[in-house]
């Protein structure tokens, strides 16, 4: 009887991990929190907590395609806002949490 017994958990014990393996992810939208440059995921700026530096704002402006990049400053929503010049003009441009980079308009 304890033999039985015995075997019966060791089965049951062995088994268990199996039934719990996790299943993939589904499939949905990419929704990433910091998207890579040329990828906005919004045409305007997304207000949010913005845990980006001055530092690393300029150069995510930059790495868009902008250069001289000057005034920035982090707006009551959270969005970098400054000047960068891009084709040869100067224009507003702004950084979200989010990492998009958009133009004013």
């Amino acid at each position: 009887m304890f033999r039985t017994l015995a075997v019966v958990c060791l089965t049951v014990g062995l088994a268990g991990p199996a039934l719990a393996q996790n299943q993939p992810a589904k499939d949905r939208p990419n929704n990433n929190a910091v998207n890579s440059s040329g990828q906005n995921n919004s045409n305007a700026p997304v207000a949010g907590r913005n845990s980006f530096t001055e530092s690393q704002a300029k150069s995510r402006i930059e790495g868009a395609g902008y250069s001289n990049v000057t005034e920035l400053k982090k707006d009551d929503n959270g969005v970098w806002r400054g000047k960068a010049k891009k084709g040869g003009s100067t224009t507003s441009v702004s950084l979200d949490f989010q990492g998009n980079v958009n133009p004013a308009k």
